[in-house]
């Protein structure tokens, strides 16, 4: 039973300590703001100009359709 406590106290610690090193270390968040940051306005303007850019896909796509058919057939 005392080796399972003395295990508690150790994990109990390393958490602590974890913990506190998670909140006290401010290395890279500013990255991961910018980065969400960046995703929103990237989802933000797929939103916008859905219309645009699915019919910019359906237009691409059908010329290498027919491109590569013409390809194949010749």
């Amino acid at each position: 039973m005392e080796r399972v406590d003395k295990l508690g106290r150790m994990l109990k610690w390393r958490c602590k300590w974890m913990l506190q090193d998670f909140f006290q270390n401010e290395d890279g968040d500013v990255n991961i703001v910018s980065m969400v940051v960046l995703i929103g306005i990237a989802v933000l303007l797929a939103v916008m100009f859905k219309t645009q850019i699915s019919g910019l896909l359906k237009t691409l796509f059908g010329t290498i359709t027919d491109n590569a058919t013409k390809a194949i057939n010749n």
